[in-house]
């Protein structure tokens, strides 16, 4: 018996085929297939192996030039990436699925385009991608592949057109910087405007804050003043008090004071003895 092997690899399917029926689906490994043989009376059946790749590859799709909605002719540059997720769909429902997926996203492309206008193009150039990737993405399923991305790669105006269009793009970015040159500048003067009020809240407060420390040191040295005060009249109080208990204390006093007066040299002293005291001093004159 002539046998010749085959080796699928982890990357890649085997669909095999006897006699043209599709049999099987073959998983990585190594297989042993015998080679077709014809006795007359046997014959052992053709047997084919076709591998399909399951890895993730792009697809380009090149300079396609399309009329947007407003008549604007624009050439775009798209790329797929896509996998082939079920072997036998994708050689069987379609003659060749990398051509069938070329031609979907072409079409998705054209349709997309023309139902938006250059201004929302230039706004959101994302959607045409979003757009063709919702439109191809469930079409794409029914042969066995998944779309996991369609990105517009290249956008290309006309030559007229794209002169304008730098043009715009530089006076809107002059337009940008002068708007974050003027937003600069406000937040500056917001910035110093705020600093100076911060300075003359501070002083409000260190100047009242000097006050409230002066009204209290007053405060204190009237309260001490007044305790001073309140304290002699109670000692007056008390020696009053003392010298009606006792008045010899107050005759103490009285000669005390004499004593002192007779020192005066120009002082003269009058004693009444006829039982009616009186004192007095008299400025010596002439």
């Amino acid at each position: 018996m002539t046998r010749h092997e085959i080796i699928i690899k982890n990357t890649h399917r085997g669909l095999r085929y006897e006699d043209g029926v599709l049999t099987s689906v073959l998983d990585a490994g190594r297989y042993l297939i015998a080679r077709p043989l014809d006795l007359g009376f046997y014959r052992r059946p053709n047997v084919e192996i076709v591998l399909v790749d399951m890895r993730e590859r792009d697809l380009t799709i090149k300079g396609q030039e399309i009329l947007t909605a407003d008549k604007v002719a624009l050439r775009v540059s798209i790329i797929v990436r896509f996998r082939v997720t079920d072997p036998r769909a994708a050689l069987e429902a379609v003659a060749n699925y990398e051509e069938r997926i070329y031609a979907d996203v072409q079409l998705a492309a054209r349709r997309s385009l023309a139902a938006t206008s250059l201004e929302d193009i230039l706004t959101d150039r994302n959607r045409l991608s979003e757009d063709i990737l919702r439109d191809v993405k469930e079409t794409a399923a029914g042969y066995g592949v998944e779309i996991l991305r369609a990105d517009v790669k290249d956008l290309i105006f006309p030559g007229n057109l794209q002169e304008i269009m730098n043009r715009v793009l530089i006076a809107e970015r002059m337009s940008q910087a002068q708007l974050v040159e003027a937003r600069t500048k406000a937040e500056m003067q917001r910035i110093d405007a705020q600093a100076k009020n911060d300075i003359k809240r501070a002083e409000a407060a260190a100047q009242t804050e000097a006050l409230r420390r002066t009204a209290e040191a007053e405060a204190d040295v009237q309260r001490i003043k007044t305790e001073a005060d309140v304290q002699a009249l109670r000692e007056r109080e008390q020696s009053a008090q003392a010298y009606a208990e006792h008045p010899a204390l107050l005759r103490l006093i009285e000669l005390e004071a004499l004593g002192d007066l007779a020192r005066l040299a120009n002082a003269r002293i009058y004693v009444n003895f006829d039982g009616h005291a009186r004192n007095g001093i008299d400025d010596e004159r002439g």
